[in-house]
């Protein structure tokens, strides 16, 4: 299988790797807008290096994997879809639902495949959640807790670009959220704070947020989201149901440390970021593109998907903004 992989930034670098690894790939071909990147990346890797993207689609392709910067991603989606080839696309499709819905079409008429880029469907923890809920184990479920910590912030310069803490962060977590519990998301009542580093000011953006979502049977689910947590890479999800409670993301690595005298003591070597923590979740993510290409197996995470998490990421927005609840079929 020939593949390409366009975008060589730290994700992109990752997958190429995850790629050029993968018994059913035969040859990887890479392009960036930085064709010296794209050339380094390539020869560490034994991989070819087109010169720049429209070269990329000269060659004779099974598949591209879309790694790009976010603003590419709808444009590059669309011409994966003209050239007849199936696409795997780092979240999000595009910023907004208008430019997501074009991308979507455009597959569509096409009659090719898209999958998104949502890791942590592909996480062992998730997966048992979902298995939990599903089974019945828990019981009729009444509150889910979700939470997303960074470390540090992200450079000045990315926070234009990246749609916003409700947008680029927490949608994972919204995503989850519907995978998990097979609920969609209704309502959201979300707020946020600035408070921290002024460039979340300059920019309109938020450091901290949370949102209250309700599900279509009921159910309460709270998502927080935030750019600095010193202690370390913190994401997690609580279930609590009728029958049992249960916990993903809990483990000698969570940066979380207890204060009562018999607790054990807090982790010796928090998680750094999201690709140390979710790095077996990408690798079988692209594992599960493969075996898509080769007709092996169905869409794990169809480019739809990307849209409802999208639909619940404005309504939030808008609750922010607004100061109230947003239905989310108020979002057209």
């Amino acid at each position: 299988m020939r593949i390409g992989l366009i975008g060589t930034g730290r994700i992109g670098s990752f997958h190429a790797g995850v790629l050029a690894r993968h018994p059913e790939v035969g040859s990887l071909v890479v392009a960036d807008a930085d064709p010296t990147r794209a050339a380094g990346v390539a020869g560490a890797l034994g991989a070819e290096a087109a010169p720049d993207v429209s070269s990329l689609f000269t060659h004779p392709l099974d598949a591209v994997v879309i790694a790009s910067a976010t603003a590419a991603h709808a444009e590059l989606i669309a011409r994966a879809a003209a050239a007849g080839l199936p696409a795997f696309c780092e979240k999000p499709i595009a910023l907004d639902v208008p430019g997501t819905a074009t991308a979507l079409a455009a597959v569509a008429a096409a009659g090719t495949e898209l999958q998104l880029g949502f890791m942590r469907r592909f996480d062992a923890g998730y997966r048992a959640a979902r298995e939990a809920v599903r089974s019945g184990r828990l019981g009729r479920l009444h509150t889910v807790r979700a939470a997303t910590s960074d470390p540090a912030p992200p450079p000045a310069a990315y926070l234009p670009l990246s749609g916003g803490l409700f947008r680029d962060c927490l949608v994972h977590d919204f995503d989850i959220v519907r995978w998990v519990t097979g609920r969609e998301v209704v309502e959201v009542y979300a707020t946020g704070s600035d408070a921290g580093p002024a460039m979340f000011r300059e920019t309109g953006d938020v450091s901290t947020a949370a949102a209250l979502l309700t599900l279509d049977d009921g159910t309460l689910v709270t998502a927080t989201a935030t750019r600095r947590n010193g202690s370390g890479y913190d994401v997690r999800m609580e279930l609590a149901g009728e029958l049992d409670q249960i916990a993903v993301g809990l483990d000698d690595r969570t940066p979380l440390a207890s204060v009562e005298p018999w607790a054990p003591a807090p982790p010796g070597k928090p998680w750094s970021g999201f690709l140390e923590r979710f790095a077996p979740a990408y690798e079988a993510e692209l594992d599960a593109f493969v075996r898509l290409v080769r007709g092996e197996a169905p869409n794990p995470c169809d480019g739809r998907e990307a849209l409802a998490a999208l639909l619940v990421a404005e309504a939030c927005e808008r609750s922010r903004r607004e100061r109230r609840p947003v239905r989310v079929d108020e979002i057209g």
